[in-house]
């Protein structure tokens, strides 16, 4: 994936809600470019969904629909997880 599309992707995930930007803006910056092309198509369509599913499924209100945006919320978690223990 090329600089540009990086950009394009952290620009699309500013959703405009602070709980969701909170989340989703240091998983894009710390980890999205290092992802594989799949995962990476992956989180494209996490991005496609509503903000109030992306915010259940964050806060495990909800459980995402299928396992690839179960796992995509998982890796999210996760990365907010470590970046909390520093």
């Amino acid at each position: 994936m090329n600089e540009v599309e990086l950009k394009k992707m952290c620009w699309h995930s500013r959703r405009g809600m602070l709980e969701l930007d909170l989340l989703l803006l240091p998983f894009v910056t710390e980890k999205l470019a290092s992802l594989e092309e799949e995962t990476i198509k992956i989180y494209q369509r996490l991005l496609e969904q509503e903000d109030q599913d992306l915010f259940s499924w964050l806060i495990k209100k909800e459980v995402a629909p299928d396992s690839e945006l179960k796992l995509m919320v998982q890796m999210i978690l996760e990365n907010n997880a470590d970046q909390n223990k520093t």
